[in-house]
């Protein structure tokens, strides 16, 4: 799953780059146009219009076609992109973009300040089935007073404002007469950016090649194709008989498997602490999850340490809430929920659950304390977490299924349909704070990014205090309460936040690890002509 703001897709975190004596930086010599990379991903893409996409895949895809009017740079500040400048008035309330120029859509219309003012439109009007309508809810009204600058005017200070703005910019001669929901550009998207699409065979692959034309320069590469494998063994199998040329490692297989002379000749491993988060959420309308000391005796039922040293090997952390340790919006002093297997039955027998000892699982009112959780595909740090899970909860009368669901499927019926128990899942955040659309209760109805259906009337008042300022303390003390607040409700049990482990083929030149990532200057990215492989 991705975070409510789009660009969130992009890692955000500090690096930390691993290279063995053998394997070191390769010499960086001229870039040259030419190759292929492909990157495996264990989930297949929904949705390749990106404001009616809230997963990954879709958004990974998406963020190579289209572009925003600005983006983060490498070191994690906000530069123009389809806005080559901007201004902002002294109150706040007004930001003018100034656009770029002779930049086109891939079909060859010109971009103008109409499809930024369309892309705003549909984004807030009611009949577009998308979860990131909040940001531009914010918004007052946006004028364009020639078809190179926007006007946004806000009613009150919006904290987010000019991020908000690394929203996906859609073509509005391509949708303005068609229903957005049965728009061709579903499955073909055109936008401005880096990469022109292909093809897409579902299940299977999606293609990508160079815009000769992108206003920043051709890209390097000339294909880029996203490769759908939901095994990560087999996809590993895949990386080692170099059929492919990046993936996210497990722990296990960054740790152990790539530690070969092999892998040190033709690969550079990458690890960083994610700005993101793995946890096990409840669907607060099930009767089971409606009492929060429910919650809170599983999360003393489950030991986090066990998973982030069993399962991810050390590499990660143990998460107290959405938020990452060293940002200056996390709160180091939540309520923690440290493994304690007495205080979880003292919590469960005071909510009335009595254990049976025949069978030594809790009832109540005659019903054992069973439920199901439900995790993707494909991603088995994620399936030895639920595993380890369902035996801790076994050790305290409680019995658990896991049921694994293939990703397009495990969203679009299950997620969005709120068919579900509990689910493993995780989100990718960001470098501001704000979560609105994934904690605030208006985002409950429809295919909104609440789909827990949490409701507390403090938390949507500090959400909306927190992004309504641009005073930091202020800012600083709305979100500080609303992790204590998310540490008491437990409407998830905050798992662990993982490190990112990315594995790339070493004929690939041009990546400069930063606090951004390493993805940032994709298009800079060249491979030696001599190397190149997968000609057309």
């Amino acid at each position: 799953m991705v975070k409510s703001h789009f660009f969130y897709i992009v890692v955000l975190s500090v690096i930390f780059l691993i290279i063995s004596p053998s394997m070191g930086q390769s010499r960086q010599g001229t870039p040259v146009t030419g190759g292929t990379i492909i990157v495996g991903s264990i989930g297949d893409a929904s949705n390749l219009i990106p404001i009616l996409a809230s997963d990954s895949a879709s958004q990974d895809i998406a963020s190579l076609v289209y572009n925003g009017l600005v983006k983060y740079n490498k070191n994690l500040k906000i530069v123009g992109d389809l806005a080559k400048s901007w201004d902002i008035s002294p109150d706040g309330l007004t930001i003018t973009f100034h656009l770029r120029k002779h930049v086109f859509w891939q079909d060859g219309v010109p971009f103008t300040s109409d499809d930024v003012l369309f892309t705003y439109q549909i984004t807030i009007d009611p009949k577009t089935p998308t979860p990131y309508a909040g940001d531009f809810m914010m918004v007052k009204r946006v004028v364009c007073p020639d078809p190179y600058t926007v006007v946004v005017k806000y009613e009150k200070p919006f904290a987010p404002a000019l991020g908000s703005w690394g929203a996906s910019i859609l073509p509005k001669h391509l949708l303005a007469h068609t229903p957005i929901t049965k728009s061709p550009l579903a499955r073909h998207p055109v936008g401005t950016g880096p990469y022109i699409f292909d093809k897409w065979i579902p299940g299977e692959k999606i293609v990508l090649h160079a815009n000769p034309h992108y206003f920043e320069g051709r890209p390097y590469i000339d294909r880029y194709v996203y490769r759908i494998i939901p095994d990560m063994a087999t996809m590993f199998m895949e990386l080692k008989n170099g059929t492919l040329d990046e993936m996210g490692l497990t722990p296990l297989q960054f740790q152990r498997q790539t530690n070969t002379p092999f892998f040190k000749k033709n690969y550079r491993k990458y690890k960083f602490l994610s700005f993101s988060y793995t946890y096990l959420g409840y669907n607060l309308r099930d009767p089971l999850f409606k009492d929060r000391r429910v919650r809170q005796a599983i999360s003393y039922a489950i030991n986090k340490k066990e998973i982030v040293k069993g399962v991810l090997l050390g590499l990660g952390k143990v998460a107290t809430g959405p938020y990452k340790p060293d940002t200056w919006y996390y709160n180091p002093n939540v309520k923690r929920y440290p493994y304690n297997p007495q205080k979880a039955r003292a919590l469960l027998k005071a909510c009335g659950w009595k254990l049976n000892p025949k069978d030594g699982i809790l009832y109540k009112n005659g019903r054992p304390f069973a439920f199901t959780i439900m995790t993707n595909q494909g991603n088995n740090s994620r399936m030895k977490t639920a595993e380890i899970i369902q035996w801790r909860l076994r050790m305290v009368g409680i019995k658990v299924k896991i049921r694994t669901i293939e990703w397009a499927s495990f969203i679009s019926q299950f997620i969005n349909k709120r068919r579900f128990q509990a689910v493993i899942l995780g989100w990718t955040t960001g470098q501001d704070p704000d979560l609105f659309d994934i904690w605030h209760s208006s985002k409950i109805k429809g295919n909104g990014l609440n789909f827990i259906s949490y409701r507390n009337r403090e938390v949507d008042r500090l959400l909306e205090e927190g992004r309504e300022t641009f005073n930091i303390e202020k800012r600083k003390r709305a979100y500080f309460r609303f992790q204590e607040i998310l540490a008491e409700d437990q409407p998830y049990t905050f798992l662990y936040i993982p490190m990112s482990l990315p594995i790339i083929h070493a004929r690939f030149h041009g990546i400069k690890p930063a606090p951004a990532g390493i993805s940032y200057n994709f298009i800079r990215w060249y491979v030696p002509r001599n190397q190149q492989r997968y000609s057309q």
